[in-house]
Formats: C-alpha cells, sequence, structure tokens
C-alpha cells in the first residue's frame, strides 16, 4: 500500500529550498544537476552488478542528449572519460575503455599559431609572403624575374582591392623590397607592371560576380516569344 502524500506546509517548503550558490559545483554542467545526482548515486551502491548496470543506463541518458552520436564509437568513448570526470574518479565500474587518471583535467591544449608575420602589409595578404619568400631561394635568372613580376603585378591588384585609389609602382617595389628583406630589389628597375584602370576593371568585374546567397541572378528576356518564355504582363482592359 503506497502511502499518500502529505501536505506540505509552506513555510517548510520554503525553509528547505536549495540554492546554487550552496549546492556542489557542477563539473560537466552541461548535463545538468540530476545527472549528476544519479551519479553520486551510483558510486555508494555496493554490489558490483547492480554499480555495473546503473553506470550503463547513466551512459545512455547521457547519450540521449545526443542521439546522432550514441552510437559512434568515438562518442562513446567521451561518454565514459565524461562519466568518470563527473564522478570525481571514485565511481569503481568496469569500463569498455581505458579509464582516465586526474591528470586529465590539468591538461591544456597547444597555443594556437596565428600566421601573422607581417602586419604593417596586412592588405597583402599571407600568400604573398610566402610567394616572397619562394622567390627568395631561387636562382637569379628569367624564370625568378618572371615570378617577381607577377608577385609585384598581384600585390598592386591586392593594393588596389583595398585602397580602392590610384598606386604608383615605386610604393609596390618599395614594400617588396622590405618584404623580401631586401634580397628583390626593383627600385631602380624600368619595369612597369599592369595598367591600374585595368587592374581596378578586374576586380570591379570579380566583384560583380559574387552573388549574395538566397538572390536570384537577373536574366534579361528580350524575347518572350516561343514556349517556356514568360511574357509580359498585359493589362486587361475588360477588367471593372
Amino acid at each position: 500500500m503506497i502511502d499518500k502524500y502529505k501536505k506540505e506546509v509552506a513555510n517548510d517548503v520554503v525553509f528547505n529550498l536549495e540554492y546554487n550558490s550552496e549546492r556542489q559545483r557542477l563539473l560537466i554542467p552541461e548535463y545538468g544537476r540530476h545527472l549528476q545526482k544519479l551519479i553520486d548515486q551510483a558510486t555508494h551502491i555496493e554490489d558490483d552488478e547492480t554499480r555495473n548496470k546503473a553506470a550503463k543506463y547513466i551512459i545512455q541518458v547521457m547519450g540521449s542528449l545526443n542521439p546522432h552520436l550514441r552510437d559512434v564509437p568515438d562518442f562513446q568513448h567521451k561518454l565514459w572519460d565524461q562519466l568518470f570526470i563527473m564522478s570525481d574518479f571514485k565511481l569503481n565500474v568496469e569500463s569498455p575503455y581505458p579509464i582516465p587518471s586526474r591528470d586529465v583535467l590539468q591538461l591544456k591544449p597547444d597555443v594556437l599559431q596565428y600566421p601573422q608575420n607581417f602586419p604593417k602589409y596586412r592588405f597583402y595578404g599571407n600568400n604573398i609572403k610566402y610567394m616572397i619568400d619562394v622567390a627568395n631561394k631561387w636562382e637569379d635568372g628569367e624564370m625568378k624575374n618572371a615570378l617577381v613580376l607577377v608577385i609585384a603585378n598581384h600585390m598592386k591588384k591586392s593594393y588596389l582591392s583595398w585602397n580602392k585609389d590610384t598606386v604608383k609602382d615605386d610604393v609596390i617595389f618599395e614594400h617588396l623590397f622590405e618584404l623580401s628583406g631586401g634580397k628583390i630589389n626593383l627600385l631602380q628597375s624600368t619595369e612597369e607592371l599592369l595598367n591600374t584602370t585595368d587592374l581596378l576593371r578586374t576586380n570591379k568585374r570579380m566583384s560583380n560576380k559574387i552573388t549574395p546567397p538566397g538572390q536570384p541572378k537577373i536574366q534579361s528576356n528580350k524575347n518572350n516569344k516561343g514556349p517556356g518564355k514568360q511574357k509580359p504582363f498585359q493589362k486587361n482592359n475588360n477588367q471593372k
């Protein structure tokens, strides 16, 4: 016979309320406090078989939060590791994967190296610097001269893409001399780069090809005759 619920006194309920500031800190708060309580209860189960069943049940509950990854082996390994971490490594159960140690919590990822090699001229991009470094390793000759000229023209094109103004070739040659560490010197060269007007026209043509996502391209239909062609809208004079 199940006992009926007793009517609670309002003052007692308020007095027994739990506040987050008084509760134990969650090690992995994404799973919530109810799952943390399940894990805490499982750690106090004395029977080994019952404790192992409880651990597998908790893994199923954790996997239900991401059902599309629940049966992936790598994801299962992650769930078991998180189970031991949330139990503060006190849960003594049989795991299908190696049991992690407390040192795992002290591991930190490697520092991500950002390729900011020359922040002074960011409008050229990192690829230009890579190309200049490659050109510095080449032996002097026609191939190297052709590569240097291609790099200089691309630098001028990149400069105009961001500055939207004319630029003299001397400025590009000075930047190329600086970025190459003085190994590529065109300051006294009589070479002429591509015309500024042509480069601006090329940049504008390339930017017009980029259509925002979801926006249909406008097509002009000069001739609407024939099957499958839409006819222009005609006003019906019979409508009142």
